[in-house]
């Protein structure tokens, strides 16, 4: 029997692609959007420095080397995602403001649509533990973004 080893690799993929029907609605602690080269930290998945966009602005916020949870009890390596309308990270250890330009997704939020008024912004998404302690410069990213009228 001859076998062809340029069809046997596809046929391999093809059999364990086919195995359990995807889960839609399932969510998942780990970020799978990251670049696997990626150093620690956060980002904006759909957005990036320079974007012109439209208002309502769809968010996607992202992180890499820690996991997404509700804000509530201090677990280690986890946290929750805070962005910052036109201002910069938060310094390590201080509680993260709660206020019109400090955004709080204490629920585990990982995707918000925010209104925003035309012209140019910057979008601070800061990452921070269950009591809103900042884990600082390192676990922050800044992006300016123009916002069309």
């Amino acid at each position: 029997m001859k076998i062809n080893f340029f069809v046997l690799p596809l046929t391999l993929l093809i059999a364990t692609s086919c195995g359990r029907p995807r889960n839609e609605n399932a969510q998942s602690t780990e970020d799978t959007t990251a670049p696997a080269k990626e150093q620690s930290g956060v980002y904006f998945v759909n957005i990036k420095d320079g974007d012109q966009v439209k208002s309502p602005v769809i968010i996607q916020m992202g992180v890499h080397g820690m996991s997404v949870e509700p804000a509530g009890k201090v677990n280690e390596g986890k946290g929750h995602h805070h962005i910052i309308i036109d201002g910069t990270y938060i310094e390590k250890g201080l509680v993260v403001p709660m206020d019109k330009t400090h955004l709080h997704f204490g629920k585990g939020q990982t995707t918000d649509t925010l209104k925003m008024n035309p012209g140019k912004h910057t979008l601070t998404l800061q990452f921070a533990n269950g009591v809103h302690d900042s884990y600082g410069k390192d676990w922050s990213r800044t992006i300016a973004i123009t916002v069309l009228e």
